[in-house]
């Protein structure tokens, strides 16, 4: 792993982006690490573009600022890419994910022209095996610990399922369900070649 790993997440109002990224600073905490997790505010409402942030480390993190130059970019939701920058500042030694039923083909030209590692993920279709609804913050989550290596598969799985236990105490079906979109996201992200 990387000294510190700083993820840039993309989406709209609604989709979890602030979720997965709260999330995941909370899972890797738990794990031992140091964590900063964040979102930026604007005027949101349903459906407008929001950004959140992650800074994980084994080490003390000092900076207390936006991420301007992130390793990994997560875009929940793949219209962005026509609004939004979303390689702006994106180090070409990490890499972007992005929700889409597009190809590469047809995701590539979006990118402005970044030369780093692309990877894709269904995550509709992950949700609609595992979920029977459409929350692409789950997959996403996964998926993203996976490209970055953020963190152990098997301890970001179990720290997850500990998170997820307490939050759906009541709901034992969607915690299963939302276990099996982690694991199937881990197996569906495809990089781009």
């Amino acid at each position: 792993m990387r000294h510190l790993t700083e993820i840039r997440w993309h989406g709209r109002g609604g989709q979890g982006a602030k979720t997965a990224a709260l999330l995941l600073a909370d899972v890797a905490f738990q794990a031992g690490k140091q964590v900063q997790g964040f979102p930026e505010y604007g005027p949101e409402r349903m459906g407008a573009p929001i950004t959140a942030y992650d800074r994980i480390s084994d080490r003390e993190i000092r900076v207390h600022s936006n991420i301007y130059e992130p390793d990994f970019v997560a875009v929940v939701d793949d219209t962005l890419l026509h609004t939004v920058d979303v390689t702006a500042g994106l180090k070409e030694d990490g890499g972007i994910l992005i929700n889409t039923v597009k190809s590469g083909e047809e995701i590539l030209p979006l990118l402005k022209g970044y030369a780093g590692k692309v990877w894709l993920l269904d995550a509709r279709k992950v949700c609609a095996a595992t979920l029977g609804k459409y929350f692409p913050n789950t997959p996403m989550l996964a998926a993203m610990v996976k490209i970055s290596g953020v963190m152990d598969i098997p301890v970001f799985l179990r720290e997850m399922e500990t998170s997820l236990q307490h939050k759906f105490a009541r709901k034992p079906e969607v915690l299963e369900g939302n276990l099996k979109a982690l694991r199937v996201a881990l197996e569906e992200v495809t990089e781009c070649v």
